[in-house]
């Protein structure tokens, strides 16, 4: 996709082509006459590059984290693979009064444990999200709204909202429903060595050998639509030529985030499909304007710097203008993105058309440097992950060398994911590369990353850089609180607007998601990004 051609709206209406070869019949030994096809396999093995932090489904708001719960939990609102909302656990909802949401839930529904699915695991559910401890990412965003609940019978609940609060669903979706008799002191341990497990997903856990594999089996008592696989074997490979390479072995039957190098190559072997769609996921860089000393920032002779020069916006701006989206885009990505100015794609809601892809210009970040005092630049680390997004290591390496052509010496250093988000957590950085997938529009975005960390209003809730912009916030809230569509799109474009123009943070590209398949398979590709085996199926 090149960037201006085609919106996300055009590429979720897109089938994807299928090239399949299909296995021949075997021949039965010792007889010169055709045997019947093989039975199917019962068995899937895909294969992931992200492994998640944990199987706590409240642990931390990661893709990974959510693509592995939603094999083994539900949420109330569930949204599809074009990431537009859809009854989940829930079979409807609707706005009683201002500050009132009825939610009528799915009757029938059993957890694996056997015990019955009510409006009490629902209450239990919301009142353990923001009581997780030590998260590294909390969903509290998505439950603050929330500030009482009234159940008026087993499968009718009702969400009390402090005002009016029209993206209720929205939250909800992101939100996974465990059963009550887990215990109020169940620990995200719990969750990982299986004991709390225990959800109305379309698989039961097997086992689970962190940043290894998870095996599961089918939930023969799922109320939806049973999954093809009587077992999966969920392998995170975090190599791309070792994932590559156990798909064209045969060891797994599909693989997500296929390498760009790559696609070339696999779209010319026989019996390998692709599964395709422009991304929700927006890569950026965050940079710290929280320390009055950045921990990672040195004069050209290494020594500290009294002064964190990242807090003056045009050192900011210099380092955006000073990178080539395009480039990176072309030549790191191979043509899998589309350069960015902000964090919605075209054709997605709240993208704002007015909101510039920043264009490289080296000469002048050079004089915003030396009009913001630094002439001669200084030195920074940039950090970021190696195995999360694609081409993650090489589009650090790709900015560092950037940087040196203004006059910014950087260290690059990359390291594994759940490495990265500790660092995340504790601020412990100067400048990071990081993603962030938005569910189809960007009250997400603005809320977790963008405004100011208010952890009892569940704002910035990944906001750890320290950026903090009043008229960011002020558009949110007002954004948050307007039930009239068209007029909360506005609010929360000009909310966009006004944090891309103090650059909270440094868009870079939105990537697309890409999977490859083995046999005769087939995936509907999602603009979330999640990798789910009851969705792979038989062609």
């Amino acid at each position: 996709m090149t960037a201006g051609e085609t919106t996300l709206a055009d590429h979720l209406n897109l089938r994807r082509r299928a090239f399949f070869a299909l296995p021949a019949a075997a021949l039965l030994a010792g007889t010169g006459r055709a045997a019947l096809a093989q039975a199917p396999s019962q068995n899937l093995t895909l294969a992931v590059a992200a492994p998640p932090t944990s199987l706590d489904p409240h642990y931390h708001t990661l893709s990974p984290n959510n693509a592995v719960a939603a094999h083994f939990f539900d949420k109330l609102v569930e949204r599809d693979a074009a990431a537009k909302l859809q009854p989940g656990l829930a079979e409807s909802w609707k706005l009683i009064d201002d500050t009132t949401w009825e939610f009528k839930l799915r009757q029938g529904v059993k957890f694996s444990n056997g015990q019955d699915f009510t409006a009490d695991d629902v209450v239990f559910t919301l009142k353990r999200v923001p009581n997780v401890v030590n998260s590294p990412g909390s969903f509290s965003m998505y439950s603050r709204a929330v500030v009482a609940t009234e159940i008026l019978d087993p499968h009718t609940i009702r969400l009390k909202t402090a005002e009016l609060y029209p993206l209720l669903p929205y939250d909800l979706n992101n939100i996974y429903i465990i059963c009550k008799s887990v215990g109020d002191n169940v620990s995200t341990g719990d969750f990982n060595n299986g004991k709390a497990m225990i959800g109305t997903g379309p698989f039961r856990l097997q086992s689970y050998t962190p940043d290894d594999r998870i095996v599961m089996t089918r939930n023969d008592s799922y109320w939806g639509d049973k999954p093809d696989w009587a077992q999966v074997t969920y392998r995170f490979i975090t190599n791309n030529g070792v994932r590559v390479a156990a798909l064209l072995s045969g060891d797994v039957q599909m693989i997500d985030v296929v390498p760009p190098s790559d696609t070339p190559r696999l779209r010319t072997t026989q019996g390998i499909s692709f599964s395709e769609i422009p991304s929700l996921r927006c890569i950026y860089l965050k940079v710290d304007v929280e320390h009055d000393v950045s921990p990672y920032i040195a004069d050209n002779d290494g020594k500290p710097m009294t002064k964190n020069p990242l807090r003056d916006l045009r050192v900011r701006q210099a380092l955006s203008i000073g990178i080539n989206r395009q480039g990176i885009v072309d030549r790191v990505m191979q043509g899998v993105g589309t350069p960015a100015g902000q964090m919605m794609p075209p054709g997605a809601l709240g993208y704002n058309p007015n909101i510039a892809v920043p264009k490289y210009d080296p000469d002048a970040a050079k004089k915003l440097l030396a009009d913001a005092g630094y002439p001669n630049g200084f030195r920074i680390t940039l950090i970021g992950p190696n195995n999360r997004y694609v081409n993650d290591a090489q589009i650090i390496q790709a900015i560092g060398q950037m940087w040196q052509r203004i006059g910014v010496q950087t260290t690059v250093d990359a390291m594994p994911f759940a490495v990265l988000a500790q660092r995340q957590a504790q601020n412990n950085m100067s400048a990071m590369l990081i993603g962030w997938a938005t569910s189809g529009e960007p009250s997400t975005a603005l809320k977790g990353v963008l405004t100011t960390r208010i952890p009892d209003k569940g704002f910035g809730t990944t906001n750890f850089s320290g950026f903090s912009n009043a008229k960011v916030d002020e558009l949110t809230m007002e954004g948050l609180r307007t039930a009239d569509d068209e007029k909360r799109d506005q609010l929360f474009q000009d909310a966009m607007k006004a944090a891309m123009e103090d650059l909270g943070l440094v868009p870079l590209h939105m990537q697309k998601n890409i999977w490859a398949l083995r046999g005769a398979l087939k995936y509907e590709a999602r603009a979330d990004e999640l990798t789910l085996a009851h969705s792979v199926k038989r062609a």
